[in-house]
């Protein structure tokens, strides 16, 4: 079957010399100065008979726990836990969190329950990396989805063993952030020599001439930033000076091409080499009959199904397309377009560009 559905996603990317500028916020992140994730173990009670089955032998092993420490003995053999599920609780730490604030939590079922809708979060100790509890959790899940009929009439909608807590968990333990003290180390997000060498500049102009301290790039990805004596005891405004700096970026041409949606992406200044293409299509059809056999009459045979293969071919005439010096990825699609090639077309034509150099631009299929 040929796909006849076009998508395109054309990026326009100025040239360099135009180029947006962006602010250094965007562009790289403070070392230290990071998210952390939470993950603990706990229970959703109050459903309505859409908890764990008995099959579920730690959900009541659990309820029987958190019973006992409430002076409560009851054998795990005895409770019925379909209004009772057990859950992993995740959440982020933002950096910096100190004890009190709020954050959003996000519980999955683990055993077989069918539906958290309806259901509360009981007190759940949410441990860091380094197994520190930073923060609790209590609360009613909310879902995206829901779960109605039983057996097969039932219907689902979404995930209902997934829902999260807004503003569920409360921070406990202030977050292992680490604070810049005498130097800053600034991470950029892509890796690039271009773009950490105009952040050097952009950072030495700002603060290099006054204090003498100036910064440096220790790879493509990391840039030291020593913080200036008159900042020395406000390191936050420091950061936030060189947040507010502008650097314009440099990106590498890139063409994207995922030919499970027969979506590509592409730059608009993605240069092309003087070329001539010829391209054609080859379609291959098999159908197959099936015929009975019937054996004449009183003879021992017996009847069979015989299948008939018929197999054609059909080539289509090859079109032609030339590409003058300069051209752009963006008038070869247009070119393509307006001769009826598919995405499936335009995919190999890039491929084999690539492997003749004509493309100016690194090609990635995902």
């Amino acid at each position: 079957m040929k796909r006849r559905l076009w998508t395109w996603l054309l990026i326009a990317c100025l040239p360099p010399a135009d180029a947006v500028a962006a602010r250094l916020k965007d562009l790289v992140s403070v070392e230290g100065v990071r998210e952390n994730q939470l993950v603990g173990y706990g229970l959703v009670v109050g459903l309505a008979g859409t908890g764990d089955r008995k099959q579920t032998m730690f959900s009541a092993q659990s309820l029987t726990n958190l019973l006992q420490r409430m002076g409560v003995s009851v054998p795990p053999s005895s409770i019925q836990v379909r209004n009772t599920a057990s859950v992993m609780v995740t959440a982020t730490l933002p950096a910096f969190a100190q004890p009190g604030l709020r954050i959003d939590t996000t519980a999955a079922a683990i055993g077989d329950a069918a539906s958290l809708q309806g259901g509360i979060l009981v007190l759940t100790s949410l441990r860091g990396a380094d197994g520190q509890v930073y923060a609790v959790a209590q609360g009613p899940v909310m879902t995206g989805g829901f779960t109605a009929g039983r057996g097969g009439a039932s219907q689902s909608v979404n995930h209902p063993t997934v829902g999260r807590t807004p503003n569920g968990g409360i921070v406990e333990r202030p977050a292992p952030s680490v604070e810049p003290r005498t130097t800053v180390r600034l991470q950029v997000r892509e890796s690039d020599f271009t773009t950490s060498a105009r952040i050097v500049e952009a950072v030495n102009r700002k603060f290099g001439g006054s204090s003498g301290a100036a910064a440096r790039a220790e790879n493509p990805g990391l840039i030291s930033v020593p913080i200036p004596a008159e900042y020395a005891a406000r390191p936050t405004e420091f950061v936030a000076e060189l947040e507010g700096l502008t650097v314009e970026a440099d990106h590498a041409l890139r063409v994207v091409i995922n030919e499970r949606t027969g979506t590509i992406v592409l730059g608009k200044d993605v240069r092309i080499a003087p070329v001539a293409i010829l391209h054609g299509n080859l379609s291959v059809e098999i159908q197959t009959r099936l015929e009975v056999s019937q054996p004449a009459p009183l003879a021992q045979g017996t009847t069979q199904v015989v299948p008939q293969t018929d197999v054609a071919a059909k080539e289509e005439k090859a079109r032609s397309l030339v590409l003058k010096d300069g051209a752009t990825v963006e008038e070869l699609v247009r070119g393509l377009a307006a001769i009826g090639s598919t995405p499936r077309d335009v995919i190999a034509i890039l491929q084999s560009l690539r492997r003749a150099g004509a493309l100016n631009a690194e090609l990635e299929v995902i």
